[in-house]
């Protein structure tokens, strides 16, 4: 029997739809033969090793894993797959098959992401909010993802947003949409996270003194320009870099998604749902030219996008290496940083306010 359902990938802070075909053949043996499954598309390790972890979340759920030969496809399958965020639909796609999801012949009006722990829980994934503006595009009207990722997806309008603890949850709720009296989706309203809460951590109105190095915060936060902040050590460079993100205007709710994105992909959103701070990245001066502007075999943001909307802080300025330095170019002169492999190219955002910091002399 063939099922099918849908899901998505994320490559840079854009995601793609992902069809995932499950056919069940019946095995040609004795009935207790072991079951095989086969996952083809161009997956990589992460989701080949989603056999097992589906396998026993399927059966310390409470259902039945099918003895026959399961093969998987993941379309387009000249696109490489990669993470553990299909583990949730390729299981309902068994299940489906199986024909535990009911009358359903198909699972194409919902879009399911998330990592299946062995006891069948939900684990959290990275890019939940890339996937939610994915599946709006798509009009797609429904997104079945982890609990710890429900803020996040709803801040985009026009998707219902329905959080899932484990496979059962997810069966069950699948269930009750089919019927006259859905679940509420989760509702949350984008001006409310936005509206300041009671300030925490620093704040530029703690400096005391410092007359001129102030004045030249204001200047350089009003026009967004780059600063140097030179001084013997112990002046009060870094404690004066690290306020300036309190004085730079509050974030629109557009930058703000645009900055979400981001911090999805990287993994940094957690159950905070919007980001509505203004980045401060302080990178260590070893840090390379990779981990900077991005990169990897399939490209991830680097500090000057995370950065982005934001300040990035280069203490010790001379201490960093110049290969590191020179790649700063390019997203100085563009607000964005383009990473090409020979897979794929993607462009991340990197419209952020560099802050440095060093020394007169190597002596201090």
């Amino acid at each position: 029997m063939l099922f099918r359902t849908q899901s998505a990938a994320v490559y840079g802070i854009d995601a793609d739809l992902v069809d995932i075909e499950v056919d069940l053949t019946p095995a040609r043996g004795e009935a207790d033969s072991p079951s095989s499954v086969t996952i083809v598309g161009l997956p990589d390790l992460a989701v080949r090793e989603s056999r097992e972890r589906i396998r026993a979340a399927i059966n310390n759920s409470a259902f039945f894993f099918p003895f026959h030969k399961t093969t998987i496809n993941l379309a387009p399958a000249d696109v490489r797959k990669e993470g553990a965020s299909f583990d949730l639909p390729i299981a309902l796609g068994i299940l489906g098959a199986n024909g535990d999801l009911g009358a359903r012949e198909h699972l194409t009006d919902v879009l399911a992401v998330g990592e299946l722990s062995l006891d069948g829980r939900v684990r959290a994934i990275k890019g939940a909010l890339p996937v939610a503006i994915r599946a709006r595009e798509a009009k797609i009207k429904r997104l079945l993802l982890p609990e710890e990722n429900a803020q996040e997806a709803a801040v985009v309008t026009g998707v219902e947003v329905y959080p899932v603890a484990d496979l059962r949850g997810a069966v069950e709720l699948l269930a009750a949409l089919d019927t006259d009296a859905p679940p509420l989706p989760v509702q949350i309203d984008p001006a409310v996270m936005l509206t300041p809460d009671t300030p925490t951590g620093v704040d530029f109105r703690e400096v005391r003194g410092q007359q001129h190095a102030k004045r030249a915060l204001e200047v350089a936060s009003a026009g967004a320009h780059n600063i140097l902040l030179i001084g013997p050590p112990g002046s009060g460079k870094t404690m004066l870099a690290k306020r300036l993100p309190t004085i730079l205007p509050p974030l629109e709710f557009e930058a703000a998604l645009e900055l979400t994105k981001i911090h999805s992909v990287a993994g940094l959103t957690g159950r905070t749902g919007l980001v509505t701070e203004r980045p401060f990245r302080s990178p260590h001066h070893t840090i390379s030219d990779a981990g900077l502007i991005g990169g990897g075999a399939v490209p991830r943001p680097g500090e000057v996008s995370l950065a982005h909307h934001g300040v990035l802080f280069l203490d010790e300025l001379p201490e960093f290496d110049r290969s590191v330095l020179e790649v700063l170019r390019q997203p100085l002169e563009d607000n964005q940083v383009t990473i090409s492999r020979a897979s794929m190219s993607l462009t991340f955002p990197a419209s952020f306010m560099l802050a440095a910091a060093m020394n007169p002399c190597p002596c201090g």
